[in-house]
């Protein structure tokens, strides 16, 4: 109980900070604490004094273009909008449709684009988004690919882009997206284990979808980056084995990978897949020991790798060539753990900082998603920030290290987008869990990376946005609390998607190439709600402020 109320005071502190100054003149408002949650009781969401928000697509809008399996933006064809009074959710009948969950975001502005009404002027600016839930068929995932048209009417907001391959495969949950302006493709990632992986679709309507397993291997991709030599950054998402002792712990599983291409502009010809490789205090690399769970959960070198002031030596290591290796789908995983990969604690997402040159690279971790993790905050059981710095986006060796370290009021890291130089914005996905245990729902922060955040006195992370629980995710958390049932549908709201961009599709354009100015000069900044309405905000201000 007492670590509890320390975590909750943590919550509602304002820790040292009121605001930040970002770009220009404009200031943001710390936050003074999370929303707190209750049983059964929805909760409006909250954003800094400085800042608004708008729908810009929700569940309940129907796609201009449906099909047997999707006819709305947030809803699979599987059950109602919402459960029937007196219905009753069993393993054999569903209440409710299952919520689709649009995830990352990509804002890009486009000419001459088209849609299923061919006399229908769509606009230019287009918000695209993969979907990380949706119908199962066979016991396997079925996501989509929808594209927000911010120009256009409600019966033409949102186009069904595509369900399947070009091998005529359904598509997987799709959880992360990009544009990569050398191949003038989205790309896509799938976080579904042996079904995740790595996809590219053209952004003209319909889109056109190639499976890229077998050049980026079989895993849980989730983050997918660019750089400025055109190699893809993957970050990978695979939870790990509990111990038998840390029985609210996991054992690190996941991997920081980078695809080097045969050929930049097409992808389909192949290339190489390297796993990040990490040097320990001893100077050896931290690797995975299959079988040693426990001994892989409390290593000095996870506890080491999540202590402020230290750096450690990295290198890329090689896992598949296609050129000698082939074109069959392969498991990344698997061959990273053989290759000499080092291991993380579920990494989500990356991104390169702007205006650098692409040599510093920052990533998130997850970490347990569970208060009770008996390896806390040094362990890397509330998840992190990191920093990795190279010479060059393709250079061989860098340098890791922890920018901020979560803790209980400060968890389940999860997107990240660069609102300025230096200003970073971190959003957490802390889940159900983590919410029941410290009363309070997840928010975004903003970080400052130049910042010592080891220092004793350094001003904690300001909070620009909360969480609360619309009406349909109070329903969906009271269901989904219920054991036995079978219901489907997540609960409490997850933050996702955060994204700044200014929708330049050209290679000038590359994210992390100019330095974000957020309302400014065609800058936007979008987020998505997930669960309940499945809503997609952008967030706006005043550039002058």
């Amino acid at each position: 109980m007492k670590s509890f109320i320390r975590a909750f005071s943590l919550l509602t502190s304002t820790a040292l900070i009121t605001s930040v100054a970002l770009a220009g003149a404009l200031k943001i408002t710390h936050l003074d604490a999370n929303n707190a949650k209750a049983d059964d009781v929805a909760v409006a969401g909250a954003i800094a004094a400085e800042l608004s928000q708008a729908i810009v697509a929700e569940g309940k809008m129907k796609l201009e273009n449906p099909s047997a399996s999707n006819t709305y933006y947030g809803y699979a064809n599987d059950g109602p909008l919402s459960p029937a009074a007196n219905d009753v959710q069993s393993k054999d009948h569903q209440v409710e449709a299952t919520k689709t969950e649009p995830d990352k975001n990509t804002y890009l502005v486009l000419d001459g684009q088209k849609g299923p009404d061919g006399a229908y002027n769509y606009g230019t600016h287009f918000l695209f988004q993969g979907h990380e839930n949706g119908m199962r068929k066979d016991g396997k995932p079925r996501g989509y690919l929808t594209r927000v048209n911010l120009d256009a009417d409600e019966a033409h907001r949102v186009t069904l882009m595509g369900e399947m391959d070009t091998s005529g495969n359904t598509l997987p949950f799709v959880d992360g997206s990009s544009w990569n302006p050398f191949a003038k493709r989205l790309m896509l990632t799938g976080e579904e284990g042996q079904e995740g992986g790595l996809w590219q679709a053209t952004a003209e309507f319909p889109s056109v979808i190639d499976d890229l397993r077998g050049v980026a291997g079989i895993g849980s991709y989730e983050g997918v980056e660019s750089d400025m030599d055109g190699n893809l950054w993957l970050i990978e998402d695979a939870g790990g084995k509990k111990g038998e002792t840390s029985k609210h712990a996991r054992q690190p599983n996941s991997f920081v990978f980078r695809l080097v291409p045969a050929d930049k502009t097409d992808l389909k010809k192949g290339g190489q897949l390297e796993v990040l490789q990490v040097m320990g205090a001893d100077g050896q690399p931290v690797l995975f020991r299959d079988g040693q769970v426990e001994a892989d959960i409390t290593a000095q070198a996870v506890k080491d790798l999540y202590s402020y002031g230290k750096t450690f030596k990295t290198k890329w290591v090689l896992v598949h060539d296609t050129a000698k290796d082939g074109m069959t789908p392969f498991d990344a995983n698997m061959l990273a753990k053989t290759a000499g990969g080092s291991p993380m604690k579920r990494p989500e997402n990356g991104m390169f900082r702007p205006g650098m040159g692409f040599k510093e690279f920052y990533f998130t971790t997850t970490g347990d998603t569970n208060l009770d993790t008996e390896v806390g905050a040094e362990g890397g059981g509330f998840g992190g920030i990191f920093r990795l710095t190279q010479s060059a986006p393709s250079a061989k060796d860098g340098e890791l290290a922890i920018v901020y370290r979560g803790e209980a009021s400060h968890t389940g890291f999860d997107n990240l987008a660069f609102w300025s130089a230096d200003h970073l914005m971190i959003v957490e996905d802390a889940g159900d869990k983590v919410h029941s245990q410290r009363q309070a729902f997840d928010a975004g922060y903003i970080i400052n990376v130049t910042a010592d955040y080891g220092k004793a006195d350094a001003a904690a992370p300001v909070r620009f946005l909360t969480a609360g629980r619309d009406a349909a995710a109070t329903v969906d958390s009271k269901l989904a609390a219920a054991e036995g049932t079978g219901y489907q549908n997540d609960g409490d709201h997850e933050i996702t998607g955060i994204h700044v961009s200014d929708g330049d599709a050209s290679e000038a354009g590359l994210i992390g190439t100019k330095i974000p100015t957020p309302f400014a000069d065609g800058w936007r900044v979008f987020y998505t709600r997930q669960h309940g309405q499945n809503q997609t905000y952008e967030i706006k201000g005043d550039a002058t402020m």
